[in-house]
C-alpha cells in the first residue's frame, strides 16, 4: 500500500459522511478519519502479540478528548481519566456488531480505538465511531470477513429522521435508534423509545438498513483503493471420529445432564459428564511423560472442541427441532414470578423481583435538584436528574471474584434500564427531586437487566415516584437450525450463551420505551423479528399484571425518610428580597429551618426540608415575606420602632405597617405609644389600608371592635389617612441586597443600624 492519502465519501440523507486513510497514524494496522460536518473521529485497529486463549482478545476502547468540543475537563486534574459513560457505551455500540464476525480461531490480541478529535456538537459521534472501527478493520490486515455500516434514526413531527442532529435527540425526538449491520442483515439494534408501537420499530429497521448497505458499499471501496493483505486464519476443526465416539459413548449421559432443571445443578451434571470424557479420550500421562506434553495437550483441546459441539448440538436441536427448552418449558412460557415491595425499610422505596432464577433488588434514593449527576462529556447535556445503577456482583452467579466498581457490561445493563424508564419519569417542574436507582442482581439466570427494569419500576411507585405508567421488560431468544427455528421468550442463560438472537424489549402497555439486541447468524429475517417482537409484547404485558397485583399506581405519599420538596412561585422581583444583602436572609431561614432553599431565576423557589412540619412553616414564612401584602391580610410582628404618633409593626422581612396611636387601645386615648407598647412586643394586626404610589400600610389591632367582622371591601371604604402608613425597607433588591428603592418613600426609613431612624409623619406639618 502506498502512502497517498485516500478519502472516500457517500451522502446520508443530506449530509455527507467521508473516510480517509492513509495520512493519520500509520504505524496501526489500520487507520481511518471518519467525518461528518465538523465531527471528526480518528479510528484505529491494531494487532498485536498471539495468545493461546479459547475466546477472542478483542478489546474496544473509545477516549474521549474534551479539547475536541472546545472544553477543559472538569476534573481536579484538568486531564481525561477514566472513560466515562458515555464514551463507554459508544465503545460497547462498536464491539457488539463487529465481534461475531470475526473468523474462528483468530487469536491474535486485536484493539480498536476511537478518539473523537473535534465534535461540533451537531452529528454525534457514536454512529460516526461504529463506521470508522469497521472501516480501519477492512483497510488492515486483520481479517474481518465483511464491513459493518451504523445509522441512527430519530423520530421528529412523527416522521423519522436518518441521523438527526443532536440537539433533536435531546429535544425533539420520541425515537433513538441506532442500528449495525452488513449488506446482507442486521446485526444490533440499541434503541430509546417513548411508547413507539412494534410496527413503527420494524419500519425504522427497515429504513437504517437501506443506509447501512450505502456506508458497506463505501467502506468496500476504501479497502479496494487502499487496503492491505488479510492474514489468513484456520480455524480448529472437529474430528468427525472422535465426535462419533463421544456421541456414541456419553451422548446419552450428557442429553440428561443438559435437562436438569436447576441451573447449577445441571452445570454441576454436566462438568461432571464433560470430565468422564476427558478422563477416557484424552487421559493424563504418566508422571515420567510429562504432563504437559504437546501431544496431551493437543489431544484435550481436541476433545474438549468436539464435546463442545456436542453439547452445543444436542441443546440446539432439542429446542429448535423438538420445541424443548432444557428447564422444560414451552417457547412462551415464563419462569414464575415473585414480587415483593417496601423491602428496605429506610430507602424512599424498594422492590424485590424475582423471575425464576433471575432477582433483582432495586431500590430509590430521592435528593435535591443540588444532587444532580454532572456530565463532563462531549455531549450537550450537562447533568442529569434521574439515573440508573446497575451492579452484577460474582456471587450471583455462584462464582468468587473481584469487586472492583463497575464493569463495562454493568454500565451498559444499567444504561438500558434507565433508558426504559426515562419516557415515564415525571418533569422536575411535576416532581422537584433528584432520582437514583439502583438494582443488584442478586441471582442470575438470565436477562437480568429486563428485571432490573421491573424491580425499578416497581421500586418508584414504592417511592411515591408519579410515573406515568408502570414499564416491565423481557428478554427474546432465537435457536436456528437449518429451516427449523424457535422464538423463546424469556430466556435462561444457556439459552443466552448457545442462541442465536439476545433481544430484549422494555414497554409499558401502550408501547416499546427501549430495545436492546444482538444477532450473532445472518439468517435472521424480518419475519423473524416481528415474531420475536410480537411475542414479546405478550410476555410484557403478563408481566405488567403480575406487578400490578402487587402495587398498581405510585403510592400517594413519600417514605417518611425521604425529603420534603416543596415548590413556591413567587414574583421574580422579589427574588432578592428572599436572598437579601449578601444572601444573609436566605441563609438565616436554612438554618432556622434545618432546610435547603434553590432559588431560580424565573422565581421557582424549592424547599428542601428533613420532615413536612419544617418544611411547611418554611413555605408559610416565604409566602409570607414575599406575598404582596392586601387589605384585610392578618399579621402576628413584632414592633421595631415607636414614635410620637405610633407604632412600626414588622409584617414581613422588609415590610412595616404602622399602627396609628389612635388605634393602639380602642376605646381610650393615650398620651403616649410606651403606655401601651413598647420595641419587640409581639401582637397581631390587621391591614386596612394599602397605598402603593406612597408607600403606606395603615394598620388596626386585630382585636379592635369596629373592624371585627367587616369584609375587605369595608375596610377598604373605611381606610383614611390617619390610619397609618409605612414603606418596603427592602425595596426591589436585586441578589446582592441592593437595587431601587421605587416611588419616592415616605413615612419611616430604616437605615443600616437598625436604632438610627429617621421618620417623618406626612399628617404633622413641617417645622
Amino acid at each position: 500500500m502506498s502512502d497517498a492519502v485516500t478519502r472516500v465519501s457517500v451522502e446520508i440523507e443530506g449530509n455527507e459522511i467521508s473516510f480517509e486513510t492513509g495520512k493519520l497514524a500509520k504505524q496501526a494496522s489500520g487507520a481511518v478519519l471518519v467525518r461528518s460536518g465538523d465531527t471528526m473521529v480518528l479510528c484505529t485497529a491494531t494487532a498485536g502479540n498471539l495468545r493461546e486463549v479459547d475466546f477472542l482478545p478483542l478489546t474496544v476502547d473509545v477516549e474521549e478528548r474534551m479539547y475536541a468540543a472546545g472544553k477543559i475537563p472538569g476534573s481536579f486534574f484538568k486531564r481525561e481519566g477514566r472513560a466515562g459513560e458515555k464514551a463507554t457505551l459508544a465503545a460497547r455500540l462498536i464491539d457488539r456488531p463487529i465481534r461475531p464476525l470475526f473468523p474462528k480461531g483468530w487469536r491474535y490480541e486485536t484493539q480498536l480505538v476511537a478518539i473523537p478529535i473535534s465534535v461540533d456538537h451537531v452529528h454525534p459521534y457514536d454512529v460516526l465511531a461504529m463506521n470508522g472501527c469497521s472501516a480501519a478493520l477492512m483497510v488492515s490486515h486483520i481479517p474481518l470477513p465483511t464491513p459493518v455500516g451504523a445509522v441512527r434514526i430519530g423520530k421528529v413531527d412523527g416522521n423519522f429522521v436518518i441521523n438527526p442532529q443532536e440537539d433533536e435527540l435531546h429535544e425533539a425526538t420520541d425515537l433513538d435508534l441506532i442500528v449495525a449491520g452488513t449488506e446482507e442483515a442486521i446485526l444490533m439494534v440499541e434503541a430509546g423509545a417513548n411508547e413507539i408501537p412494534e410496527a413503527e420499530i420494524l419500519d425504522a429497521l427497515d429504513i437504517a438498513h437501506e443506509e447501512i448497505k450505502k456506508l458497506c458499499a463505501l467502506q468496500r471501496e476504501l479497502a479496494e483503493k487502499a487496503g492491505k493483505q488479510k492474514l489468513e486464519v484456520q480455524a480448529a476443526q472437529v474430528d468427525p471420529e472422535l465426535y462419533e465416539q463421544i456421541k456414541s459413548t456419553h451422548g446419552e449421559q450428557l442429553a440428561a445432564a443438559t435437562q436438569v432443571v436447576d441451573k447449577l445443578d445441571r452445570q454441576a451434571a454436566t462438568k461432571a459428564v464433560e470430565e468422564r470424557v476427558l478422563e477416557e479420550h484424552a487421559p493424563a500421562p504418566s508422571s515420567g511423560e510429562g504432563a504437559a506434553s504437546a501431544g496431551y495437550l493437543e489431544r484435550r483441546a481436541a476433545v474438549q472442541l468436539a464435546f463442545d459441539k456436542l453439547e452445543q448440538t444436542l441443546i440446539r436441536e432439542r429446542i429448535a427441532v423438538h420445541k424443548k427448552r432444557p428447564d422444560g418449558r414451552s417457547a412462551e412460557e415464563i419462569r414464575s414470578i415473585s414480587i415483593e415491595v417496601g423491602l428496605a425499610p429506610r430507602a424512599h422505596g424498594s422492590a424485590l423481583f424475582t423471575r425464576g432464577q433471575t432477582q433483582a433488588l432495586s431500590a430509590v434514593a430521592l435528593g435535591t435538584t443540588r444532587e444532580e449527576m454532572r456530565l463532563d462529556t462531549l455531549g450537550l447535556e450537562t447533568s442529569k436528574r434521574y439515573f440508573h445503577h446497575y451492579n452484577f456482583p460474582p456471587f450471583s452467579v455462584g462464582e468468587a471474584g473481584f469487586m472492583r466498581g463497575p464493569k463495562r457490561r454493568d454500565i451498559g445493563h444499567g444504561a438500558l434500564a434507565e433508558r426504559a424508564l426515562v419516557p415515564m419519569v415525571p418533569s422536575q417542574e411535576e416532581f422537584p427531586y433528584t432520582i437514583r436507582v439502583v438494582s443488584d442482581i442478586l441471582e442470575s439466570n438470565g436477562s437480568s437487566s429486563m428485571a432490573s427494569v421491573c424491580g425499578s419500576s416497581l421500586s418508584l411507585m414504592d417511592a411515591g415516584v408519579p410515573i406515568k405508567r408502570p414499564v416491565a421488560g423481557i428478554a427474546m431468544g432465537l435457536i436456528k437450525e437449518g429451516d427449523e427455528y424457535v422464538v423463546l421468550t424469556d430466556i435462561a442463560g444457556v439459552e443466552d450463551h448457545l442462541g442465536d438472537m439476545d433481544f430484549k424489549v422494555a414497554g409499558t402497555e401502550r408501547g416499546i420505551t427501549a430495545l436492546q439486541m444482538d444477532i450473532k447468524i445472518t439468517g435472521v429475517t424480518f419475519d423473524i423479528l416481528r415474531d420475536a417482537l410480537a411475542q414479546a409484547r405478550v410476555a410484557r404485558g403478563f408481566i405488567l399484571d403480575e406487578m400490578g397485583q402487587v402495587i398498581s399506581a405510585p403510592r400517594s405519599e413519600l417514605s417518611a425518610h425521604a425529603p420534603r420538596i416543596s415548590t413556591i412561585q413567587i414574583d421574580p422581583e422579589k427574588i432578592g428580597l428572599l436572598i437579601g444583602k449578601g444572601g444573609e436572609t436566605i441563609r438565616a431561614l436554612q438554618e432556622e429551618f434545618e432546610a435547603q432553599i434553590d432559588v431560580s431565576d424565573e422565581g421557582q423557589v424549592l424547599v428542601y426540608a428533613a420532615d413536612g412540619e419544617r418544611g411547611d412553616a418554611l413555605v408559610d414564612r416565604i409566602r409570607a415575606m414575599t406575598k404582596e401584602v392586601e387589605v384585610g391580610d392578618e399579621f402576628t410582628g413584632k414592633v421595631v420602632k415607636t414614635t410620637a404618633f405610633g407604632a412600626f409593626v414588622e409584617l414581613s422581612k422588609g415590610t412595616d405597617g404602622l399602627l396609628h396611636i389612635s388605634n393602639i387601645a380602642p376605646g381610650r386615648r393615650v398620651a403616649s405609644v410606651e403606655e401601651v407598647l413598647n420595641k419587640g412586643d409581639e401582637l397581631a394586626v390587621r391591614v386596612v389600608e394599602v397605598d402603593r404610589e406612597r408607600g403606606r400600610i395603615g394598620l388596626r389591632l386585630a382585636s379592635d371592635p369596629d373592624i371585627l367582622g367587616k369584609s375587605v371591601a369595608e375596610l377598604q371604604a373605611a381606610g383614611t389617612g390617619d390610619s397609618g402608613h409605612a414603606r418596603r425597607t427592602g425595596g426591589q433588591r436585586g441578589r446582592d441586597g441592593r437595587g431601587p428603592r421605587g416611588p419616592r418613600d415616605r413615612g419611616r426609613v430604616r437605615d443600616r443600624d437598625p436604632d438610627r431612624v429617621r421618620d417623618r409623619d406626612p399628617d404633622r406639618p413641617a417645622s
